[in-house]
């Protein structure tokens, strides 16, 4: 297997793709392997960072008339946007999904869903083996158990994927803060979603507008 390495090994917001699958109430009923408040903030974050990046983002479900639609806390960052509902388990055998990853141009896949062990290990290994870069965000992504999760991990990194948090993806995106175009969307998720980091840089920003107390 090639190691994953080198410059040109990490994600740019210019060729990457986002596919959220199945962040459903279905799927969050059992979600055993994260608290389910952080499963739902993570996968947030990841789809306002991609927003924030002019990154692609394809929404899918799974059967939602009985699973529940997305999570709107996702579907509001994408306000009339399509959300692709399938009967296949397998988002990579849905044909309206992979033609509409197709249609980006982009090379770099970058996958979340619930569960980890099947929606998402399913499309993450069969793209693997039909050449595709694949990302998976782990922490935006959730199973029944610690164990399934994990388990997913390790056969899908096996199989040559890349895993990463929310956190790591956006700032991978962002790689230099003389980005400004984009700096200032960054800082919003941050303060949004990353909870200690968000509050610590609040907390920067009244010190420096506190003050100092004059002598005497």
């Amino acid at each position: 297997m090639a190691f994953r390495n080198g410059l040109a090994s990490l994600l740019r917001p210019e060729d990457s793709v986002l596919v959220l699958i199945d962040h459903q109430p279905f799927q969050l009923t059992n979600l055993n392997s994260h608290d389910p408040h952080a499963a739902v903030n993570c996968a947030t974050a990841l789809a306002k960072a991609a927003k924030a990046f002019n990154v692609p983002t394809i929404l899918t479900s799974v059967i939602a008339e009985r699973g529940g639609w997305i999570f709107p806390q996702i579907t509001d960052v994408f306000p009339g946007q399509e959300v692709i509902d399938r009967t296949l388990i397998n988002t990579w055998e849905d044909k309206k999904v992979v033609d509409a990853v197709k249609a980006t141009g982009r090379k770099q896949l970058v996958l979340a869903g619930l569960w980890t062990e099947v929606c998402v290990a399913m499309p993450a290994i069969q793209a693997l083996g039909e050449g595709w870069d694949v990302t998976v965000v782990t922490d935006a992504c959730g199973g029944v158990s610690v164990e399934a999760h994990q388990v997913a991990i390790q056969r899908m990194v096996g199989a040559g994927a890349n895993v990463m948090t929310w956190l790591a993806v956006m700032a991978e995106w962002q790689r230099d803060w003389a980005r400004l175009d984009t700096a200032g969307a960054v800082t919003d998720v941050l303060l949004q979603h990353a909870a200690g980091s968000g509050i610590a840089y609040l907390w920067e920003q009244q010190l420096l507008d506190t003050p100092v107390p004059a002598e005497g």
